[in-house]
């Protein structure tokens, strides 16, 4: 997107070039015929008053538009001067709450239909306005459609009359107060002072300051947040860094038009000073976020299905068998639920606050973001492969809960920890609308609902550590316990092999090679520190020695080599190109429908939905006969550009799926997709 919006830039600036450098007595040379332009005066000049003037803009049709004194991200603002008498001085033009228009990922800000730009002209005291020369000047500016820019100019001849009431209505008028604004780190915000009871519609913020120094200008195409508390309206606009360095300090004022809706606003200017945030609540966002009693409802559900996934179920299933076996001490049977509890509720807590920390510090990282990291994954696949072994009964850890041999408060707290940490990458389908939220809401808001997420992970084993009814329900314990304690090293066999997998996909082979031998080397290790039976302990422990150095040296050798090239993109039957806003814009103008999928290796179900709904050959067919053009965006490994797209659509995390009809705006599609909506979607005409 960078790129496409540099070229246009540059073919604005030569564009630029072909209009008059000076303005003052400047002839025409293209004339207004697409948009005409009159300089008008709200009646005869009066010594010591505001003489108001007004360049009124009428198009020769309603495909044409002008333009803001800011344009946004294309575009070209006009430019005026007037022949005035000695003494009398011009202010700054007055506009019209300014119109959005978004082309391929660019904002502008125009004006559709006919419109009027007033001109405040200070008249002094001893002028003498009966035999003043006839007023004239010269404008340029910018008339374009969805298509072409064409530049315009004209001379001006000031005729009397005109509808001022009409036109000084449209004006937005200016804020009594002083602003606030401050940046913090890629965000500009500013702080409002609006009267509580003041209606607010469909809220923008149109920023006319477009260098706000460092480098730093808006976003004007990101989704703008606004919270409200009391008199005090505060709007973030996410900003963007230009190219090159730049060392301009920040600006002294930055102005302005508050847009409130159906072509109301107010003209603003704030000052640089802190604007505080602690206590506002939500009013507008990137999501429209339900109440927090819904989202923090929503989390719970998430969280209590997290159980039957297979990394977890396995954990949860002898947890529940080792209450059992512990036989029917309440008091132990609670504590032991509370410990697992605490562990589950700490971790959610603590990577969702880690989370919010790092967004806040400017990072773009969303839900699941440990697992981009490769050494994460080789850690993860060492605790897989232990876990395993220790379902299989090849050691034991005293105390530990997974062991199936008892209740144990500390072991408890520990497994509470490892089901919460290896649930993470399988949140998606559950509560997807919850954690999106969750990174746009206040951070207490936000800390809540990562809370309520490891609420509802523990709640099946809280119930049966505290209602009796429940435990009496579990098997009675029997030596079918430890066959089915080795049956459950099946899933978790399995997901050591899928952890295995991502290794290879984050670092290739090499770095798969790298993370099996620590990670089998620490299961041989535990089996010969903690062996299943106290025979040969002696010799087991010495052979145990061995296989820890091996893997002291395996992982010392894993984080000095660090991860290779991750392998290539996986064969698609629908060759979709790989994500970025550039590719997404080229795409969007090319008038044919466009899917755009997010995915992870480490994302169960995006697998899912890929295997059930996109590499399908009635897909491919069905995305051939309509010619739709597919992107992909790899979210396995960090890609900044992509955690900025999925935080600018609400998205916590992958999967994310995005239909675009021809000129249309994103179909946010379901995280769970059925076999047949992608290609219903492909058969609906164009709009």
């Amino acid at each position: 997107m960078d790129g496409f919006r540099g070229t246009l830039r540059l073919l604005l600036a030569l564009l630029a070039l072909v209009l008059p450098a000076s303005l003052a007595a400047q002839e025409v040379r293209f004339g207004d015929e697409n948009i005409a332009v009159e300089l008008r005066a709200d009646g005869p000049p009066v010594p010591g008053e505001t003489w108001m003037l007004a360049l009124h803009f009428n198009p020769s049709s309603l495909e044409w538009h002008g333009y803001w004194s800011n344009p946004g991200d294309a575009g070209q603002g006009m430019n005026l001067a007037l022949d005035l008498p000695e003494g009398w001085e011009a202010g700054e033009p007055l506009y019209p709450v300014p119109q959005r228009l978004v082309i391929s990922g660019l904002m502008n800000h125009i004006y559709e239909g006919e419109y009027a730009v007033l001109v405040p002209v200070e008249v002094p005291l001893q002028a003498a306005v009966a035999n003043i020369a006839p007023i004239t000047g010269y404008v340029s500016y910018l008339a374009c459609t969805d298509r072409i820019c064409v530049p315009q100019d004209a001379r001006l001849e000031l005729e009397q009359g005109g509808d001022f009431t009409r036109w000084q209505a449209k004006i937005a008028p200016q804020l009594d107060s002083v602003a606030g604004y401050e940046i913090q780190r890629n965000r500009l915000r500013v702080g409002i002072p609006l009267p509580a009871d003041l209606e607010l519609g469909d809220l923008h913020l149109f920023v006319g300051t477009s260098d706000l120094g460092s480098g730093l200008a808006p976003d004007y195409a990101a989704v703008q947040t606004f919270v409200r508390e009391g008199d005090l309206l505060v709007a973030e606009v996410p900003l963007k860094q230009r190219d090159g360095f730049d060392p301009s300090p920040l600006p002294e004022t930055v102005t302005g038009i508050l847009s409130l809706g159906e072509g109301q606003g107010l003209r603003f200017e704030a000052e640089q000073r802190d604007v505080p945030l602690e206590g506002v609540k939500p009013l507008r966002g990137p999501v429209d976020t339900p109440a927090l009693w819904v989202l923090l409802i929503a989390a719970l559900a998430g969280g209590l299905l997290l159980n039957i996934m297979p990394c977890v179920f396995p954990i949860l299933s002898l947890k529940a068998l080792a209450l059992a076996k512990a036989g029917g001490d309440e008091i132990s049977a609670r504590r032991d639920a509370l410990a697992y509890t605490a562990g589950v509720v700490l971790a959610c807590a603590a990577l969702g606050a880690l989370i919010l920390l790092l967004r806040s510090a400017g990072q773009q990282i969303g839900w699941a973001f440990q697992l981009q990291e490769p050494l994460v994954v080789a850690a993860l696949l060492m605790l897989a492969l232990a876990i395993t072994a220790n379902f299989l009964g090849l050691f034991e850890v005293p105390g530990l809960a997974i062991s199936g041999r008892g209740a144990s408060t500390g072991g408890s707290f520990a497994t509470g920890l490892l089901a919460a940490f290896v649930a993470t990458p399988c949140t998606g389908p559950f509560m997807a609308l919850a954690l999106g939220a969750a990174l746009v809401l206040r951070p207490v808001e936000g800390f809540a609902i990562f809370t309520a997420l490891g609420v509802g992970l523990a709640l099946p084993f809280l119930l049966i550590g505290f209602i009796p009814a429940f435990r009496r329900r579990l098997p009675k314990p029997g030596p079918w316990m430890e066959r089915f304690r080795r049956w459950m090293a099946l899933p978790m066999g399995l997901t050591a092999l899928a952890l295995a997998w991502l290794a290879w996909r984050v670092g290739g082979w090499d770095f798969l090679a790298l993370a099996l031998v620590p990670a089998l080397a620490v299961a041989n290790a535990l089996m010969h520190f903690l062996p299943a039976a106290p025979r040969a302990l002696e010799n087991r422990r010495r052979d145990g020695y061995i296989w820890l150095a091996v893997a002291v040296m395996g992982a010392t050798s894993l984080v000095l080599r660090g991860p290779g090239e991750a392998r290539s993109e996986i064969v698609s039957v629908l060759d979709p190109q790989p994500f970025s806003e550039a590719a997404l814009a080229e795409a969007r103008t090319s008038g044919k429908p466009v899917f755009v999928w997010f995915t992870a290796d480490w994302c169960v179900t995006c697998k899912v939905n890929e295997s059930v709904a996109i590499e399908r050959e009635d897909t491919r067919a069905a995305f051939e006969r309509a010619d739709v053009i597919a992107l992909r965006g790899d979210w396995t490994r960090t890609d900044p550009e992509i955690s900025a797209f999925l935080s600018r659509q609400g998205a916590a995390g992958v999967p994310l799926y995005l239909w675009y009809q021809p000129g249309g705006d994103a179909q946010q599609l379901p995280q769970v997709l059925t076999p047949d909506l992608l290609v219903d979607l492909a058969a609906e005409p164009s709009r």
